[in-house]
């Protein structure tokens, strides 16, 4: 507060000597205002004429820099969306002949095993025949073989019974008619 008491009366006092209110103060001379507005309207004619210019090439330059960039960007995403779409449309395509692949694996599956049933069944058809053919060979053997062993028995019953021998050919016509006997039978 002392402070402020002891500058406003020497505030007033040097306002009623210099009369233009301090004015002076802001204000430089007028010569050296004068040389300064000199000097800036100098450097801003250089300013203007050269540097200006530039700059704008410059920034003109980096404008069209970005507008390339900018193109190739888009250009490389028209060309990224075709490989992509390319590349969709490869895997549709590889998709579908997949399931085709399947598909035929699967008919041509299907018809290996009717093959493989049909195949089996007509070999267990020839097994029955062969087995039916073979039980009837063993059935002639077999009845051949008591019909030989009947013949045998019947001769020797008879040499028994009539107590003597018989000659080959008597005891062959003696079997063939026993056995035509049991034939009729």
């Amino acid at each position: 507060m002392e402070l402020l008491a002891v500058l406003l009366p020497l505030a007033q006092e040097e306002a009623e000597e210099g009369g233009n209110g301090g004015l002076e103060i802001l204000l430089p001379p007028t010569n050296e205002l004068i040389a300064g507005i000199i000097a800036f309207a100098v450097v801003f004619f250089f300013v203007w004429r050269w540097a200006v210019p530039a700059i704008n090439r410059a920034l003109e330059q980096r404008q069209a820099a970005i507008a390339g960039q900018i193109e190739e960007a888009e250009k490389a995403k028209a060309e990224a969306e075709s490989l992509r779409s390319d590349y969709r449309s490869q895997l549709d395509q590889a998709r579908a002949e997949a399931n085709r692949i399947i598909e035929e694996a699967r008919e041509t599956a299907e018809q290996v095993r009717a093959d493989i049933v049909a195949k089996a069944e007509e070999e267990a058809n020839q097994i029955r025949e062969k087995a039916r053919e073979e039980a009837a060979a063993e059935k002639s053997r077999a009845l051949a073989e008591a019909r030989s062993q009947v013949g045998d028995i019947s001769v020797d019953l008879a040499e028994k019974i009539v107590g003597e021998s018989l000659d080959a050919e008597a005891h062959q016509s003696l079997i063939d008619r026993y056995l035509a006997d049991l034939e009729r039978l």
